[in-house]
Formats: structure tokens, sequence, C-alpha cells
């Protein structure tokens, strides 16, 4: 099952991302042969994608790129 991006101008590149990724993975990381991410490319289209998507819904991309784990505010909920 394919799951849509956040923003459906984004779907597109998100689809080709994660076939990317895959074949990589499967293919050469989990072989040992390649440490290098083939699809940086793809992946960095798609991210600035959705960062417009967020960004035009009002959402703060600080909030969605805070690291969270490990840290006092890991267990709260949102404000």
């Amino acid at each position: 099952m394919k799951m849509n991006s956040v923003g459906e101008e984004c779907s597109d590149l998100k689809h080709s991302y994660d076939k990317c990724f895959n074949k990589w993975f499967a293919e050469k990381f989990l072989k040992g042969l390649s440490s290098e991410d083939d699809c940086k490319n793809i992946f960095t289209s798609y991210q600035s994608c959705v960062k417009k998507v967020l960004k035009s819904q009002n959402i703060n991309i600080a909030e969605v790129e805070k690291d969270v784990l490990g840290t006092s505010e890991e267990n709260h909920p949102p404000p």
C-alpha cells in the first residue's frame, strides 16, 4: 500500500523516493556495497516540497524538525 505525502503535490516525489530508497537499501546497503544514499537528490527535492506545503498550511517547520527523543520533552504531549 502506498501512502501519499502530506501535500498532494509532493506525492509523486515521495513515491519516487520510496522506490529509490527501498532499492538502494535492499540491493546495496544491506549487502555492504554502499553507505552513501543514492537517493539523496530525490529526498532533497521531496523535503523541499513538503516544507513548502507545511509553510502554506501555517505549520511551524522548526517545531516539526525539533529533536525531542532523549530529552525531557520526549514524553510530554505537544502544547
